[in-house]
């Protein structure tokens, strides 16, 4: 429970849970085979993210390669591309994509869409420069060109390779704290229970207050030990970028600490024997987990779910985990997340504490 799991999901999260697409799959169908469909095609081989595994000459072909997800996608160019190219009229390539996965084809999709753009672009600025040249020799001068370039330079902060591993792995650390040290915290006082034990512990002169801290303590140092431990495996193995201020991380932590060692203290007082402290944490965890952002963007569900994300404190500490590590932020930036966690920790550790010092006495 201390060392194996939170290594095994880094792992998992790490190496498996990956939504980049580096070399698609797709099929060439040239059904004008022409040097400037050839041209086209030299673009997306060079473009360092197509791997072109077929080029099928049939509809039935084609149509076989997308039912059986031998390729991602299918990039058709049609009849007279090179005729309609020469002669400056609109012209269209096909891009037929497997739509199973939503996510990989639309990232597909934008490849295509980028590859096409740059080889359209190139066209035109050879057909300007034919007609420059064109116009030169029948006046007999030099002809400046009228129509005006635009150069896009895009620039992308916090995360410049787009590594979907980036942006998985920071929340992994804050589910690993999570689910650690509910299901700790639950387990430890209903074994009491369960053993028999808490009688023996309610007679002696030890005062409530003290058995919870007893209880609890221990398990705010596994959350910091986990917390190092993912963090430090993130750094030297995944390379995950860390921008912010270590120590205002470990702040934010013992915050957090507060609100999932309440919690899992009011569950350890709810339950009688360690499988209903599983069931139980099982429960809160979930839809913990759903409604933190971890996997989907939280401006992404509807306006009702929104709303629940309010209530969630694993929402506030997913977006200062992710905002230390991708992004640098600071205090300045993050005191509405860190004093959100602060209201929840206090508020949960100091209901379950009362209703285990009911229980006591």
């Amino acid at each position: 429970m201390l060392f194996l799991p939170p290594l095994i999901q880094l792992l998992i999260f790490g190496y498996a849970v990956n939504l980049d697409v580096n070399n698609a799959r797709i099929a060439w169908m040239d059904q004008d085979n022409s040097p400037a469909s050839r041209e086209l095609l030299s673009q997306f081989q060079g473009s360092g993210r197509f791997l072109i595994i077929a080029e099928p000459e049939t509809d039935a072909q084609m149509q076989r390669l997308l039912d059986r997800a031998t390729v991602d996608a299918v990039i058709r160019v049609m009849p007279g591309f090179a005729r309609d190219v020469e002669r400056g009229r609109t012209t269209s390539v096909q891009v037929l994509l497997d739509g199973t996965n939503s996510n990989t084809a639309s990232i597909i999709a934008n490849y295509a869409t980028q590859t096409i753009a740059r080889y359209s672009n190139e066209v035109m600025m050879q057909l300007s420069r034919s007609k420059m040249v064109a116009g030169t020799m029948a006046s007999g001068g030099a002809m400046k060109p009228a129509v005006p370039q635009i150069t896009t330079r895009s620039r992308v902060w916090f995360n410049p390779d787009l590594k979907s591993r980036n942006y998985f792995i920071p929340g992994v650390v804050v589910n690993i704290i999570t689910l650690v040290t509910l299901s700790l915290t639950a387990m430890a006082i209903v074994r009491e229970k369960e053993i028999g034990t808490m009688e023996q512990l309610m007679v002696t002169p030890i005062r409530p207050m003290e058995l919870i801290l007893g209880k609890t303590l221990p398990f705010v140092l596994v959350g910091l030990w986990d917390m190092l431990l993912v963090v430090a495996a993130s750094l030297l193995v995944f390379h995950i970028p860390f921008a912010g201020n270590f120590w205002l991380l470990v702040v934010c932590t013992l915050l957090f600490l507060l609100t999932s060692l309440g919690a899992g203290l009011f569950i350890s007082t709810v339950s009688r024997t360690q499988q209903q402290a599983m069931m139980a944490t099982t429960l809160f965890f979930q839809p913990f987990f759903m409604l933190s952002g971890f996997s989907f963007p939280i401006r992404n569900m509807p306006f009702s779910m929104q709303l629940l994300t309010y209530i969630n404190p694993v929402r506030y500490f997913m977006e200062i985990v992710r905002g230390i590590f991708l992004q640098g932020t600071g205090i300045s930036t993050l005191w509405p997340q860190m004093l959100a966690l602060a209201v929840f920790g206090v508020t949960i550790l100091w209901l379950s504490v009362l209703r285990f010092h009911k229980q006591l006495e």
